[in-house]
């Protein structure tokens, strides 16, 4: 008996991060109360501005037509850094200067997943994102996180060059938001229980458990 998680997400959302990361606290707790039923975490895209051009646009210009400026944007990411702070993350939004379209992003993403490591890559293009301020539009700065991740850099990039599965992350993309999907992330349990937004640990180890009980009673 598989326990799956899915994970709905944008790289460029800063509650992801967090939720990865209270994700990753559950899931030690998880493994301390059941040590031989390991869930499959599985990464799917969700663009938050996908009419962004591929090449991105300037951060600030990003932030004034979103919050009106960098000073607005300062107060309402205040919040986002003392929740960061909670999950060892030190988000530095000011490093920043390419809001970029993410489409190519979840390309990456989804290859890491073919080839068994979508876990380091999330975890390492969320961190070079917000903690360095990468530009996730650019392709050669992707491929050198793919490195980073522990994939073939020159498989990557020459991956990322064409246009493959791109129809496939816009579909995705589609079939979220058809489900209902509004915000990220979105957590979703065994197919059967869903939480939304960057939940506490605890909160999540809940949802796992009801899961868990849900499919147990579940006949097969």
């Amino acid at each position: 008996m598989t326990f799956q998680i899915d994970v709905i997400s944008d790289v460029v959302c800063p509650w992801c991060f967090i939720g990865k990361r209270n994700l990753d606290r559950a899931l030690e707790t998880w493994r301390e109360k059941h040590p031989d039923e390991m869930p499959v975490v599985r990464w799917h895209p969700f663009q938050l501005n996908p009419q962004l051009p591929d090449s991105g646009v300037p951060r600030r210009q990003y932030l004034e037509n979103k919050f009106g400026g960098p000073e607005r944007a300062k107060e309402i990411y205040a919040r986002v850094s003392a929740a960061g702070k909670l999950a060892d993350i030190d988000f530095a939004f000011d490093a920043i200067q390419v809001q970029p379209n993410t489409i190519d992003a979840h390309r990456l993403m989804h290859f890491a997943g073919e080839h068994g490591k979508q876990e380091a890559m999330a975890e390492t293009i969320f961190r070079r994102y917000f903690v360095e301020g990468a530009d996730l539009s650019d392709k050669e700065t992707l491929a050198d996180i793919a490195q980073q991740a522990g994939m073939n850099r020159d498989e990557v990039a020459t991956y990322l060059a064409s246009a493959a599965d791109r129809d496939l992350i816009e579909e995705q993309d589609r079939r979220a938001r058809a489900i209902g999907v509004e915000g990220v992330p979105f957590f979703i349990f065994n197919q059967r229980l869903a939480l939304s937004g960057a939940q506490p640990p605890e909160v999540i180890v809940e949802a796992m458990e009801k899961a868990r009980e849900e499919l147990a009673a579940t006949p097969q």
